[in-house]
C-alpha cells in the first residue's frame, strides 16, 4: 500500500499529526511519503499511490486558499480515495465543515472521500496557550492517531458531518481568503531585531517573502499562515493589523500530562477542551 500525504503546516503542528498517521501506516507495512503543499512545488503523481491524505489547519473555519489552489492543480483520477488530516485551535463543531470547498473540487476530479479527522493542536495566531495546554493537546494526538490511522490502512470510511451552523459559519468567515493577500501587505520586519537569516522567506509556502537589502519584502499573495511570525527566532515580524493576535515561538509539546486538572486548561471554551481531551484518552479532574 502507497500512502501521499500533502500538507501545509505553518507551525509545524499539522505536520507533526501526519506524522504519527505516517508511523503508525508504515508500522502496518505501508510506504508513505509526505511532501509539503507550497506554489514552488511540483505537483505529485497521485495515480502512483493508493491512498491521498490531505492534511491542513483551518483557517477561518475554512482550508486554506492555497490548499483549494493545490486540489484545483492535482490530475483527474477517478475513484481515487482520499481523507482529510486538518487541525485548529480549538475543539469547536463549527469547524466540521472546512472541507466543503475542498471535497467539491476533488469531485469533480472523480476522487472518492474516504473520512475526515479534526485534531487540536496550540493555536499560531490568535493568542498562545500554555505549555500545559499543549501538552495535553499533543499527548491526545498521540493517543488517537495509530487507532485513526488504521482505518486508513483499512479503507474504512470516517465522515465528518457538519451541521447548519458550521456550514453557515464557514460560508461567511470565507471572506478571510480575499481579505489576507491585502492584510498581508502591512506585514513588515524590524530592522533592530531582524537578523536577516532569510528563514521567514524560506517557510512562507506562497513564495511571498523576497529578502532586500537584508529585510523581507512581503508580496500580495499571504494566506494568513503566519509560519513568517511565528517562526521568526528573533520575534522581529509585525503582522499589521493581525499584530494584537500574533503568537511568536514553538511550543514545549514533550511535557508530561500527569498530575494536569481542568484549572490547567484554558478558560475559554474549557468545557470543550475538557471534553475533547477526554475523547482523546485524557480525564482531567
Amino acid at each position: 500500500m502507497r500512502v501521499l500525504f500533502t500538507v501545509l503546516s505553518a507551525s509545524g503542528n499539522t505536520a507533526k499529526v501526519c506524522g504519527l498517521f505516517a508511523r503508525r501506516l508504515r508500522e502496518r507495512g505501508a510506504e508513505c511519503e509526505i511532501k509539503k503543499i507550497r506554489t514552488d512545488a511540483e505537483r505529485p503523481d497521485v495515480a502512483a499511490y493508493d491512498t491521498l491524505c490531505i492534511g491542513y489547519p483551518v483557517h477561518g473555519f475554512n482550508a486554506p486558499q492555497n490548499v483549494l489552489d493545490f486540489a484545483k492543480g492535482l490530475q483527474d483520477c477517478p475513484g481515487k480515495g482520499y481523507y482529510v488530516i486538518k487541525t485548529s485551535g480549538e475543539p469547536l463543531h463549527v469547524n466540521d465543515a472546512s472541507s466543503r470547498i475542498l471535497d467539491r473540487i476533488l469531485k469533480k476530479k472523480g476522487y472518492v472521500k474516504k473520512g475526515e479527522f479534526h485534531y487540536v493542536m496550540p493555536y499560531n495566531m490568535i493568542f498562545r496557550h500554555s505549555d500545559k495546554m499543549a501538552a495535553l493537546m499533543w499527548q491526545a494526538a498521540k493517543n488517537t492517531a495509530p487507532a485513526d490511522a488504521d482505518d486508513v490502512f483499512d479503507g474504512k470510511e470516517r465522515q465528518l458531518k457538519a451541521k447548519l451552523p458550521a456550514v453557515l459559519t464557514r460560508f461567511v468567515v470565507a471572506v478571510e481568503h480575499k481579505g489576507m493577500p491585502f492584510l498581508g501587505r502591512f506585514f513588515k520586519a524590524d530592522a533592530e531585531k531582524c537578523v536577516s537569516c532569510g528563514k521567514c522567506e524560506r517557510l512562507c509556502p506562497m513564495s511571498n517573502i523576497v529578502m532586500k537589502d537584508g529585510l523581507p519584502s512581503f508580496g500580495k499573495h499571504c494566506i494568513g499562515c503566519t509560519a513568517c511570525s511565528f517562526n521568526c527566532p528573533t520575534d522581529a515580524i509585525s503582522i499589521g493589523l493581525l499584530q494584537g493576535w500574533k503568537v511568536n515561538g514553538a511550543y514545549e509539546m514533550e511535557g508530561s500530562t500527569e498530575g494536569l486538572t481542568r484549572k490547567d486548561v484554558c478558560a475559554y471554551w474549557r468545557g470543550s477542551y475538557v471534553r475533547y481531551f477526554r475523547e482523546h484518552g485524557i480525564e482531567l479532574k
